[in-house]
C-alpha cells in the first residue's frame, strides 16, 4: 500500500501554504472584546486569492475548471487554513458545490460551477437543524406544486449565511425522502419571498444565520432528488470540519511547544521538565489519531470504496478523535501558558474560541461512540 500524497494533493498543499502564509490570525478584533460579530463579512481579499489560485475549484471537473481532485485534496487545504484561522467559506461553499457537480442536472451545474470555482458564487450549508441536536433534513419539508417545491421550515446556526449568495437546504418531503434545496439568499435582485435570516454569533465571534422558511417557492432546478445526496453532502462536511481540529490543533501544539521552550521556571525552560513534556506528547498523540481517522475517512469518501463497515463508521471515528482531540489541545496549551493564554493580545485565545466552535459543531464523542456501537452490531466482521 502507498499511503503517501499524490504529486495533485502535495501541489495543492504547497500552493495553500503560499496563499495562506501572510494570514494574521488577529486580523480582526477579538471575540472576548466585542459584544456582537467580530466583523460583518469573511475575508474577501483572501478569498480571491484562493480562486486565483485554483483552490476553490479543487473538487471540480475540468470542464467546470476545476482540478478533479477528491476529499483528502480539499481536506489537506482545509488543515493549512486552520492553523492561521482563515475566515472564508471554503469548506462549506467547495463541498456545496462538488454536490451540486454529483447530483444537480446539467442546467444547474452550468449556472452555478464555474461561479463558484471562480469565486463569483458563494455557497454554503445548512447542516444543524432546527436547534442544533436534531438531524437537519427534518427540520424543512419540501413538498411539489406544480413545477415548482414549496419549503418550509428553520435551519439555525448556518456559517456564512448572511454573504454566500445561496444555502444547500437538506429537507424532507412527504415521501420520506431527502432533498437538497440550493435557496438563493436574493432572487433576481431582491430577497427571496418568504425567506427571513436572522443573526447569530459563534463562540468565535463569526455571524451565522437562522434561515426561516415561508412556503418558499423554488424551481425544480434548485432540488437535488438523488438519494444518497445528503449523507454524502454531510460526510464531506464533517471530514471537513475534521481537518480543520487537525490543522487548529497542529498550530496550538506548535505554538506551545515554542512557549515552553522558551519561558523558564528555576532556571530551566518548562518544556525540560517531566510534567510538562509528557502533556505535550499526550497531545502529539491525539495530533497522529485524529491525522490517521481523518485521511481513512476521507479516502472512504473520496473513492467510494467498500469496507467492513459502512464509510458512515469510518466517518464517526474521525468525529471521535477529532471533537475530543482539539479539546485537549487546547485545553492543555491554556494549562502550560498560564495566564498568557487568556490575553488578548496573544492569539492563543481566538484558537481555544475556534476549537470550541469545531467542537460543538462535530458533536460530542459518545454521541458517536454510541452510533458506531450500533454500526458494530449490526454488521459482523470477520
Amino acid at each position: 500500500m502507498d499511503f503517501r500524497f499524490s504529486e495533485e494533493q502535495q501541489a495543492a498543499v504547497e500552493a495553500a501554504r503560499a496563499v495562506f502564509g501572510g494570514v494574521a490570525p488577529d486580523s480582526v478584533p477579538s471575540p472576548s472584546l466585542v459584544p456582537g460579530a467580530v466583523a460583518d463579512d469573511f475575508d474577501r481579499a483572501l478569498w480571491e486569492r484562493l480562486a486565483g489560485a485554483d483552490l476553490l475549484s479543487l473538487l471540480l471537473d475540468e470542464e467546470y475548471g476545476g482540478a478533479g481532485l477528491d476529499a483528502i485534496a480539499l481536506c489537506l487545504v482545509l488543515r493549512e487554513s486552520a492553523k492561521v484561522l482563515a475566515r472564508v467559506p471554503l469548506l462549506e461553499s467547495c463541498a456545496a458545490a462538488a454536490a451540486v457537480q454529483a447530483y444537480g442536472g446539467g442546467e444547474l451545474r452550468g449556472e452555478v460551477l464555474h461561479r463558484a470555482g471562480a469565486g463569483e458564487l458563494v455557497l454554503t450549508v445548512a447542516a444543524h437543524g432546527r436547534t442544533g441536536h436534531d438531524p437537519a433534513e427534518l427540520a424543512v419539508t419540501a413538498r411539489r406544486d406544480g413545477d415548482l417545491w414549496v419549503l418550509d421550515g428553520v435551519q439555525t446556526a448556518i456559517p456564512w449565511a448572511h454573504n454566500a449568495d445561496f444555502v444547500l437546504v437538506p429537507a424532507r418531503t412527504n415521501a420520506d425522502r431527502t432533498v437538497l434545496a440550493l435557496v438563493p439568499r436574493v432572487h433576481e435582485g431582491v430577497p427571496l419571498d418568504g425567506a427571513a435570516l436572522a443573526e447569530q454569533i459563534s463562540t468565535a465571534g463569526e455571524r451565522l444565520g437562522e434561515l426561516r422558511l415561508e412556503s418558499v417557492r423554488l424551481p425544480d432546478r434548485y432540488v437535488l432528488e438523488t438519494d444518497g445526496a445528503w449523507p454524502w453532502l454531510r460526510d464531506l462536511l464533517t471530514v471537513g470540519t475534521c481537518a480543520l481540529a487537525l490543522g487548529l490543533g497542529t498550530a496550538v501544539l506548535s505554538m506551545t511547544s515554542d512557549y515552553t521552550g522558551k519561558r523558564e521556571q528555576f532556571g530551566h525552560p518548562l518544556a525540560t521538565f517531566q510534567a510538562v513534556a509528557v502533556q505535550a506528547a499526550d497531545r502529539y498523540i491525539d495530533l497522529r489519531a485524529m491525522e490517521a481517522t481523518l485521511w481513512q475517512a476521507a479516502w472512504r469518501i473520496g473513492t467510494r470504496a467498500g469496507g467492513a463497515l459502512p464509510v458512515s463508521g469510518d466517518v464517526a471515528v474521525a468525529k471521535i478523535w477529532a471533537s475530543e482531540g482539539v479539546r485537549r489541545v487546547v485545553q492543555t496549551a491554556q494549562h502550560l501558558h498560564g495566564g498568557f493564554g487568556a490575553d488578548t493580545d496573544y492569539p492563543l485565545h481566538r484558537y481555544h474560541a475556534w476549537a470550541k466552535y469545531l467542537e460543538l459543531s462535530l458533536g460530542p464523542a459518545a454521541a458517536h461512540e454510541e452510533a458506531l456501537g450500533d454500526l458494530l452490531a449490526a454488521h459482523q466482521l470477520g
